[in-house]
């Protein structure tokens, strides 16, 4: 048993009374223990210089929180942040100098603290095949600005830097920085109902200058002068930089774990870590979910008689600032996954592991995103208040899995879908509950499913309910799903409540015992690949909810947390 202490010395053995500073010295006195070895983190902020990392030779070990599992449990941080401190205050702004630090996410007493923005190009704007021309000068002031364009598809948000901006009569041009905005253009080509689109179109919002810092409680990060940034916050009412606390995340990989068998964290809290690939001139050109591009080519999907979008030949997943790799027997038990840049947790390979009853909140992108593994369990997880910088990112993503269970788990306030399941074999959801997914970007549902699923897949006991955006399924198949079971689930309050004509099209799929609030569309003429027997649609509420009490009194969190 050893103990750590952001009090401790790495010079004493580690004891209750005499614990270790740093995981790292801990980790080596783990590794000289014949056998399972603990590791007990004191309460407390710990603070990461480099990521903590553990391979095959620490396996066996247990990484937990002081007093986990009793009324005295401590709250033990592992963070990847850095205090700002040396503040400067000017016409109220506060500016502190932090060299080459990338600043994307600033939290501010615990709450994170939004860019500053305005709602799009200011003036009359066109765009252009290198960026836009508008007759406002104001762009040629901003140093820093980030162009967001959500919505390019309905189901894409992209992120691009401004390159430059220079007069030219009485316009202004604005030049994107590349290779990003050359890879937009090459992606989002579009053709609707004879109408064709190229390009990411007008940005939405623009982020990160100065020049818009003017609403309390939001900040830019200055990187006119490389190697010499400037980070500027406005405080709210009642702040004061003596008092209060700022951390800026630096690390973008807190934990990871490769190779390593039956090693467990339990009771830990993981926060403020980045990614700050988004704001170099490749920028984040999204495509769908945890999935961007970056060059490699675009295949056309043809949706219908003169519709079609051009998609990724390949694509690239957002990071996890948690990463296990090919491990064997990992358990994480009750953590918490907060004030992250990326995605929380991401599994890719290995077999065996399980997170249970863990919480995943304030995440720029994803809560837990599994990839190829096998014999992976998510069960009794609350997923919440994630994507809140790139939209696209389901609350929990199951990609090509072999016998993954996702059961009892709550997402909810999610910006698209809340559990997507790619091809994969043998997918269970289970007796999930998820409400108010689908915020900000359109076509996805609360559960979605795409491709084949190989052995099979089941989608059973869910409660769906609350899917905000117009064009959504709050239950939805899609994209030629196949070998799927679904099967009294309970779906509410969607734009619609599911679809049995996709393309290409479902096989082998039975719809059987659910209950909605409204006719699925199809569900008269359901195609051949469709079994559609037995589902009740109740279109008053409380008849539904009477109707459906044991199936929602099952669903969701295996145990209640405030």
């Amino acid at each position: 048993m050893f103990y750590v202490s952001p009090a401790g010395d790495d010079s004493w053995e580690g004891s209750f009374e005499r614990p270790f500073l740093t995981l790292e010295r801990a980790r080596s006195a783990a590794r000289e223990v014949p056998g399972e070895a603990v590791v007990r983190l004191m309460g407390g902020t710990h603070v990461l210089t480099r990521p903590f990392e553990l391979t095959e030779a620490d396996s066996g070990t247990v990484y937990e929180a002081y007093g986990h599992g009793t009324a005295g449990q401590e709250e033990a941080v592992i963070s990847g942040g850095r205090p700002i401190t040396e503040w400067r205050v000017r016409d109220g702004v506060w500016r502190a100098e932090v060299g080459d630090l990338e600043v994307r996410q600033l939290y501010v007493d615990g709450r994170r603290a939004a860019r500053a923005a305005i709602p799009g190009l200011p003036g009359a704007a066109e765009a252009t095949g290198t960026g836009y021309v508008t007759d406002s000068t104001e762009p040629l002031a901003w140093r820093s600005a980030e162009f967001v364009h959500r919505g390019v598809y309905p189901w894409s948000e992209a992120r691009l830097g401004m390159a430059a901006a220079e007069a030219d009569g009485g316009r202004t041009v604005i030049t994107m920085a590349q290779p990003g905005f050359g890879w937009a253009m090459e992606l989002y080509n579009s053709v609707w109902e004879g109408n064709t689109s190229r390009g990411p179109g007008l940005p939405t919002a623009i982020e990160n200058d100065p020049a818009f810092l003017r609403e309390p409680g939001t900040f830019a990060l200055d990187r006119s002068r490389p190697g010499e940034h400037v980070l500027l916050y406005l405080p709210l009412p009642g702040e004061d930089p003596a008092r209060t606390t700022v951390v800026a995340p630096v690390l973008e990989t807190l934990v990871r774990v490769a190779g390593a068998r039956d090693v467990a964290f339990k009771g830990l809290v993981f926060a403020e870590a980045t990614w700050s690939r988004p704001g170099r001139p490749e920028g984040f050109v999204h495509y769908h979910g945890s999935g961007y591009y970056e060059g490699g080519g675009v295949e056309t999907a043809v949706l219908g008689e003169g519709s079609s979008v051009t998609y990724p030949a390949d694509s690239v997943t957002i990071p996890a600032c948690i990463r296990f790799e090919e491990t064997a027997g990992v358990r994480v038990e009750g953590c918490r996954f907060t004030r992250l840049g990326a995605s929380g947790l991401g599994v890719s390979g290995g077999e065996g592991l399980t997170v249970r009853g863990c919480d995943f909140d304030t995440l720029s992108a994803g809560g837990i995103v599994v990839s190829g593994s096998r014999g992976t369990t998510l069960e009794d997880n609350r997923v919440r208040r994630v994507g809140l910088e790139f939209s696209g990112s389901p609350g929990i993503s199951v990609m090509g899995t072999h016998g993954c269970v996702v059961a009892n788990n709550e997402v909810s306030e999610v910006p698209h879908c809340g559990i997507v399941v790619g091809s994969a074999d043998g997918t269970r959801i289970l007796r999930n509950l998820t409400v108010n997914t689908m915020q900000v970007l359109a076509d996805g549902g609360g559960v979605y499913l795409a491709g084949p699923q190989g052995a099979g897949a089941e989608v059973r006991g869910n409660v769906i309910k609350d899917t905000r955006t117009p064009y959504n399924f709050g239950l939805y198949l899609d994209y030629g799903a196949s070998g799927v079971i679904v099967e009294e689930n309970v779906v509410m309050r969607a734009d619609n409540t599911s679809v049995l004509h996709v393309g290409p099209p479902l096989e082998n799929v039975v719809f059987r015992g659910n209950f909605w609030d409204a006719d699925p569309l199809g569900h008269d003429d359901p195609p051949s690949g469709v079994t559609y027997e037995g589902n009740v649609t109740i279109k008053d509420e409380r008849e539904l909810n009477a109707a459906t009490e044991d199936i929602r009194s099952r669903a969701g969190l295996l145990r209640p947390r405030g």
